[in-house]
């Protein structure tokens, strides 16, 4: 069996959060969604469960992270190349998500940072084939 993964994401507001991901490009899986949650599809292993504060708090005895001030996690995907990063980071900046830092050029890798609606931190990363495979570059 192939190994999945599910992020598990607090959102105060189910839909405006299923419009923001959608808005980047993603799906939403019906079979796993409903008033109170809703699965955002990334590949066929990689998976965003939106799920209400409510229902959220079924999983766990713990406060929610207020993520508008506090960085819970960083989520980071991967990016084909360094305009794929530039073009997902545009989308989330434009569907109402802020950005995180300046974009971060280190030759053979780029990255872009933003937050999402409720503040959730992600990354999105382009690594150079070689160094993916060999590691960076000696400096």
């Amino acid at each position: 069996m192939t190994t999945s993964i599910f992020v598990n994401l607090p959102v105060s507001d189910l839909e405006a959060s299923k419009a923001f991901y959608t808005s980047l490009g993603y799906s939403i899986n019906p079979n796993f969604t409903d008033e109170t949650a809703a699965c955002v599809v990334f590949s066929d292993t990689i998976y965003a469960m939106l799920l209400t504060h409510a229902k959220f708090s079924e999983f766990t005895k713990q406060p929610i992270a207020d993520t508008h001030n506090s960085t819970a996690a960083i989520v980071a995907i991967s990016a084909d190349s360094r305009e794929e990063v530039d073009d997902l980071a545009a989308k989330a900046l434009e569907a109402g998500g802020s950005e995180t830092y300046d974009p971060m050029d280190m030759g053979f890798m780029y990255s872009r940072a933003f937050r999402d609606l409720d503040g959730h931190h992600w990354e999105v990363v382009w690594m150079d084939e070689a160094a993916a495979q060999d590691g960076p570059p000696e400096q």
